[in-house]
């Protein structure tokens, strides 16, 4: 009796403040849900569906990037750089198969000892910290483990393009001022051509084949300055070099160069930093979820950044195991899928479409591939792509070597190219400017600010440049002049600076970024943009995925630029060119259509399987230049008609209208 009491007394005690709480608490639950009823009214919707829609992509990806900041800060605090971590992985997996190329198997060690003997021979050849040397050959597993080697005594490799030749090659030689140049055997004819232009700025020249397996040696391989590597090397230590240990090496330092692929005239040399290797390589692997266990595909070429940087990148830092092949084949792609049992693939520029052209075989359903991740696949056929050969994810990225704006579509999205959070923007600060359509200016709001975008209006894709954040720099090019030509500044606000990707984006409200076209690619006419990418893959669908390039050309007596189509004819297939303008007038706005079009055999690409328009620029629609067949718009027909040097000449004049 007495507990009841002194439990009825709490309780009479207790009770008045019990209910004030639990009306403090419904209130307070009133209140929250009148205050969003009222905020969704007055649009606060859209930010509430946002969030719901974009939470677990966003957590997701800032997740991604915390591990990216911490493992990045970690290499600074330890003063580790790439051939440290390499390392590391050395000495966890060191029997592990880290290359498959051909009939060669190449271990995580036998990387590691081929690389300290290229180490210590250039030590020998007094080959110092800093210096550059050029490497120029084919992509096989020795080439990862000769930049790695050169990166182990401080000096910095510059990746040339194996497809390079002449002015373009001994450009990209010079522009780095190389002081020796490693070569595979196989272009010691190439490398013959521009000798005499080389000379007086390289002290050495060594040739080498880089296999694993003894092969005949190359005839023809003379001179007194010219050495091959492959019996001399075996000579060498396979301990580090002894500089290793001493060299003073920041995160910050180049640790190779790599060209721009070209695609409007010579390559830039682009820094890639150590912190920059570990960013995108480390960055993508967790973004889509690269296991150890995984092995990569590559047939891509190792002196770009997609296969030498973010595919090599996931053996040298997460352990993964990678299929190398010389040179892309689309015949051969998904057998080599298939005896490699890669689970996951690479793809660059036009490779997808490349496959889509292939007659169906069996190979291509045989196959354990889970995830294609790349850049350049076209939306039009992402889906068919997916479908076709069963790949569950695809990986589409954006980005560029000396970019601070790369992103990731990590969440199949078709058509997009990665994203952008809409809730906190100021986490991964990119953004999309308004850009003058005739100069290709930033335009500015009245306080002297660049004007930002809304959703689904198109930009130039920009990113803040932070000095002291890592992932926020911008490391650049060897050249000062066209460091400042990518950078604009005033931005977000006054003072600051950002890198000017020079392509064309669209955000939708969701955050997802969609390209629309290289800022220069872009022409107008009859007072309207013309996005060239829209255009070509209209045309390239239209024609069962014909190559195809679309650019402008200047027409006397008329603003802008007139739209010209460059198409590729297959020996076996005629291009219907009337049938080709019907399926353009259902599908392309008037001022879209092409006015010109140039019928030819083939249309040179970039190692990246990227189309080349800058010569065909120059030709523009001149017959007297071209050999090519040529036609043009004829509005009294509406019809394609054949472009001759006498209506040529009208058009010149202005005597046809357009």
């Amino acid at each position: 009796m007495e507990n009841f009491i002194e439990n009825y007394r709490w309780l009479t005690f207790t009770f008045p403040f019990s209910v004030l709480f639990m009306l403090s608490y419904y209130s307070l639950i009133v209140n929250f849900l009148l205050s969003l009823s009222i905020y969704c009214a007055f649009g606060g919707w859209k930010f509430m569906k946002i969030l719901i829609l974009t939470i677990p992509r966003d957590f997701r990806g800032l997740m991604s990037l915390l591990k990216v900041k911490f493992f990045v800060w970690n290499m600074i605090r330890n003063r580790h750089t790439i051939p440290d971590i390499f390392e590391k992985t050395v000495q966890r997996k060191s029997s592990h198969i880290a290359f498959l190329f051909e009939d060669e198997q190449w271990t995580f060690s036998d990387v590691d000892m081929y690389a300290n003997k290229i180490a210590n021979y250039l030590l020998k050849l007094g080959v110092k910290s800093g210096d550059t040397i050029a490497l120029f050959m084919e992509s096989r597993p020795a080439y990862v483990a000769i930049w790695m080697g050169i990166s182990k005594i401080g000096a910095v490799p510059a990746l040339i393009n194996f497809n390079l030749r002449k002015e373009s090659l001994t450009h990209c030689i010079n522009d780095v001022k190389a002081s020796g140049l490693i070569c595979g055997t196989e272009l010691h004819s190439a490398l013959q051509e521009i000798n005499d232009d080389i000379s007086k700025f390289i002290t050495f020249k060594i040739f080498i084949d880089g296999s694993l397996i003894q092969r005949k040696p190359l005839n023809g391989l003379t001179g007194s300055a010219d050495k091959i590597l492959d019996k001399i090397i075996n000579m060498e230590s396979i301990q580090n070099p002894p500089t290793t240990r001493h060299i003073t090496r920041k995160v910050h330092d180049p640790l190779m160069f790599i060209f721009t692929s070209g695609t409007t005239g010579l390559p830039k040399a682009a820094k890639v930093t150590h912190a920059r290797f570990v960013m995108m390589s480390y960055g993508v692997s967790q973004m889509l979820g690269i296991q150890e266990s995984d092995i990569i595909y590559n047939p891509l070429p190792l002196y770009h950044t997609a296969g030498g940087m973010i595919g090599v990148g996931q053996v040298i830092i997460r352990g993964s195991i990678m299929a190398i092949r010389k040179k892309f084949s689309a015949s051969a792609y998904w057998s080599d899928c298939i005896k490699y049992k890669a689970t996951v693939v690479q793809y660059i520029g036009e490779i997808c479409r490349y496959l889509l052209c292939q007659p169906i075989r069996p190979e291509e359903n045989q196959h354990n591939v889970r995830l294609a991740f790349g850049n350049g696949i076209r939306p039009q056929i992402w889906v068919e792509f997916q479908t076709r050969f069963k790949i569950k994810q695809i990986g589409e990225f954006y980005g560029a070597t000396e970019s601070n704006a790369n992103i990731i579509n990590n969440v199949n999205k078709v058509g997009s190219v990665g994203f952008g959070t809409r809730i906190l923007p100021f986490v991964y600060p990119i953004t999309l400017i308004k850009i003058d359509p005739e100069t290709g200016v930033a335009l500015r709001d009245k306080n002297g600010l660049c004007i930002q975008c809304k959703p689904n209006e198109v930009g130039e894709l920009v990113g803040k440049i932070h000095d002291k954040d890592p992932m926020r720099q911008f490391d650049g090019y060897i050249s000062d002049a066209a460091n400042q030509r990518k950078i604009v500044h005033d931005v977000f606000y006054k003072g600051d600076r950002a890198f000017l990707t020079g392509d064309l984006l669209i955000q939708d409200e969701l955050g997802f970024f969609y390209f629309r076209d290289r800022l220069g690619d872009t022409f107008r006419w009859k007072g309207e943009n013309v996005s060239t990418a829209e255009v070509e893959a209209v045309i390239s669908n239209c024609l069962n995925l014909n190559d195809c390039v679309v650019y402008g050309v200047e027409v006397p007596h008329t603003e802008g630029k007139a739209g010209m189509a460059t198409i590729v004819e297959s020996g076996q297939n005629a291009i219907d060119l009337k049938l080709l303008d019907e399926k353009l007038k259902q599908k392309l706005p008037v001022y879209a259509r092409p006015l010109f079009i140039r019928i030819c055999r083939n249309i040179d690409t970039t190692g990246t399987f990227k189309l080349k328009k800058t010569d065909l620029m120059k030709d523009g629609f001149n017959p007297n230049l071209i050999d090519d067949n040529l036609f043009y718009l004829d509005h009294k027909t509406c019809h394609y008609a054949s472009l001759d040097s006498a209506i040529f000449e009208q058009i010149m004049k202005g005597l046809l209208k357009f």
